[in-house]
């Protein structure tokens, strides 16, 4: 067998077989198959897609390459959940305690960021001692005591996905929804959970830019877990607008403290509570409409914040910082971004809101670039907003003022401004399941 033959068959829009992506994944893992001989791969991949039967495969075989985690340590039915990516996408610090709260254990491996979009591994260790590296047995022991724990990725989970990624960065091949769904699922299958929660983002802020294309992803990924045994199901929910007001690391964990105190803003607890009732439905608590009711209840009798707090306390954080959010680390300097022009807004540039944040130290654009836990952005105005001449779209926060010029500039870029009125949007679009797509 031939990689070269390969690149030929998919080039002329063949379908590769079982064995032929064994041989593929294996050999570049093992570096026995050079990078131009994979980029040429995906690129073929990106102009003639794969079928679900191929993505499949390969998604199995990407699983397989390292580490695949056993969590039948933990009692009961564990479900994890994974969003797409997105700004002010904080759910993970909101449904992990809502989940738990009602009974579900709730062993989630996370990310860190990487350009534009924020990572739950670094918003946690926003808060002062919070470990995320934490031995395998005292992570079961943790998640049996406490209902839930939220570590870093294991260094040898699916080194196929790291090398492949790192090569798609390069390549202009990230957004390929056959890469896209492969590289998700490959990381959710080794990380051992009975039941997958997809959080498919679609807008300027996602990689998916369009709802249909979000559609076809989250179908992808949906076929991709069910045929893999697992539970799964997707939402599809809005990224066109950052979600919540705060971006950046400290800055979110104060705002999903918010909401799980019953206060925050209305947009960002809606998503949180119809992802932890997809969550907890999946767990066989009831209904959906049960299971909201529930994760409801759980905020509002505080359960829910007790569950934060017994989290963070058995992963070592300072609990004060969870009961006394305003502790948590805030850049020393401050800014204030102001509109030029009177109207409403009419379209953000999400992403462009999340370059912003990055500018400013809160998120990274190389792997081994520091993040600042008090740097990023509080917005004052979002979309539909009505704006009057020298009022405060946003605030900046730094530990460097120098970089308020720049950051600034690329904030005042991601605001359109107008005078008519915007159509009104929605928050989740859509679920995708095994029954099919259903439209909200």
């Amino acid at each position: 067998m031939r990689m070269y033959d390969l690149i030929e068959e998919k080039k002329r829009g063949g379908a590769l077989s079982d064995k032929e992506i064994a041989y593929m994944i294996q050999g570049f893992t093992a570096g026995e198959i050079p990078d131009y001989q994979m980029a040429a791969m995906l690129m073929a991949i990106y102009f003639q897609g794969m079928t679900d039967d191929e993505i499949t495969a390969m998604t199995m075989e990407m699983a397989r390459s390292g580490d695949m985690v056993d969590l039948s340590a933990i009692e009961g039915i564990k479900v994890d959940k994974h969003s797409t990516g997105g700004v002010g996408d904080k759910t993970t610090l909101i449904i992990g305690p809502i989940v738990a709260a009602c009974g579900v254990k709730v062993a989630k491996m996370s990310g860190r960021g990487l350009g534009h979009t924020g990572g739950t591994i670094d918003k946690l260790e926003s808060i002062p001692g919070f470990s995320t590296s934490i031995p395998r047995e005292e992570f079961f022991e943790i998640v049996n005591r406490t209902g839930i724990a939220v570590i870093g990725q294991s260094g040898n989970m699916v080194p196929a996905d790291k090398k492949l990624y790192a090569l798609r960065d390069v390549t202009a091949t990230v957004d390929s929804i056959p890469l896209i769904a492969s590289s998700v699922m490959s990381k959710k299958l080794a990380a051992g959970s009975d039941g997958i929660v997809l959080d498919v983002k679609t807008g300027s802020g996602a990689f998916m830019k369009t709802l249909e294309d979000s559609i076809r992803l989250a179908r992808k990924m949906t076929v991709i877990g069910t045929s893999a045994g697992r539970k799964c199901c997707a939402l599809i929910t809005d990224m066109d607008v950052p979600l919540g007001y705060a971006i950046g690391n400290a800055l979110e964990v104060q705002e999903s403290i918010e909401v799980l105190k019953g206060q925050g803003p209305a947009d960002l607890r809606e998503v949180a509570l119809e992802l932890a009732a997809n969550m907890l439905s999946m767990a066989e608590k009831g209904t959906l409409k049960e299971c909201r009711a529930m994760a409801e209840a759980a905020i509002k009798d505080g359960s829910a914040l007790k569950a934060l707090i017994r989290m963070v306390e058995g992963q070592g954080g300072d609990t004060s910082y969870v009961e006394n959010p305003e502790k948590l680390p805030r850049a020393a300097f401050s800014y204030e971004v102001k509109g030029d022009y009177q109207g409403t807004v009419t379209h953000m540039d999400t992403e462009a809101v999340g370059i912003a944040s990055v500018m400013l130290g809160a998120g990274r654009s190389r792997k081994e670039d520091a993040i600042d836990p008090g740097a990023g952005i509080v917005l004052k105005k979002k979309y539909a907003d009505r704006v009057e001449p020298g009022e405060a779209l946003a605030v900046l926060y730094a530990s460097d003022e120098r970089l308020f010029s720049e950051a600034a500039a690329k904030l005042k870029e991601a605001y359109t401004i107008e005078e008519k009125i915007p159509e009104e949007k929605k928050l989740v679009y859509a679920r995708v399941s095994g029954d099919g797509v259903e439209r909200y």
